[in-house]
């Protein structure tokens, strides 16, 4: 994400800021909220790295970017997840380590034969579904057709009629234009999708990202006026942090 402003205003949680800012160093970068964080995020600290390299020495670590810059400092290379088995894939190695969504990973590792160590990180809005929610959907809307969030529990995955990033399934959406659908994943996102299909049918079992809700159109008007809150980050973790990142860029 490379812009031509000196100023971004990033309308998300913190993570996306400071992600922001490693590619975007000379930039000045504002996040509306300093509260918006990311239980995924919190799941993981620096020193939690550390501790599994100590205990899987000599095996890679993948790091999804929701994290920290000091989580991604300590990784070896960055996923999102629309390209975190490529990633995987790309290291040619028999197993790794992917942090810290437990769900993305398992997802993952049902799609490839490189054996994955998982970290107990979840995603408080799309832990929240159940496979008994997709059996639901189907009963009360016939015909609908359910995509899922990779974040969703494996159950969910496997009782959804596609599972992909969010760029994903806004792409099945366009190609495939279900007439009735269903999203398992935070409510902005599912909301953005409908409003480019206003002719389908949207279900509605999405979940709020209470972080997210942090960031309203009042808080980005001050933040602009104010200049406020600037993200800065440790120039010794940044190199580190930033190389991970663009380790994940480089993968075709």
């Amino acid at each position: 994400m490379n812009v031509d402003a000196d100023v971004i205003v990033l309308a998300g949680v913190h993570f996306m800021a400071e992600t922001a800012k490693l590619l975007n160093p000379g930039k000045t970068v504002l996040i509306p909220d300093l509260k918006a964080g990311c239980s995924l995020a919190e799941s993981i600290t620096p020193a939690d790295v550390r501790g599994l390299r100590r205990r899987y020495p000599g095996v890679p670590i993948v790091t999804y970017v929701n994290t920290s810059a000091a989580v991604k400092a300590e990784s070896d290379i960055c996923c999102t997840s629309g390209n975190a088995r490529q990633v995987i894939e790309s290291l040619g190695v028999p197993r790794v380590i992917m942090i810290p969504d437990e769900y993305l990973a398992r997802n993952i590792a049902a799609e490839t034969g490189v054996e994955i160590i998982t970290w107990s990180g979840h995603c408080e809005v799309h832990e929240q579904f159940n496979a008994d929610d997709v059996r639901q959907i189907r009963e009360d809307y016939p015909g609908v057709v359910v995509l899922a969030h990779p974040e969703c529990p494996p159950e969910v995955v496997a009782e959804a009629d596609y599972s992909g990033s969010t760029a994903g399934i806004a792409s099945y959406v366009g190609t495939h234009k279900p007439k009735r659908l269903a999203l398992l994943t935070e409510c902005s996102m599912s909301d953005n999708i409908a409003v480019q299909y206003p002719e389908l049918e949207f279900v509605r079992p999405c979940n709020l990202c209470p972080h997210m809700k942090r960031i309203t159109l009042p808080k980005i008007r001050k933040a602009l006026e104010a200049m406020q809150h600037k993200v800065e980050i440790d120039p010794a973790i940044a190199g580190r942090a930033r190389a991970s990142v663009e380790r994940m860029l480089a993968v075709k």
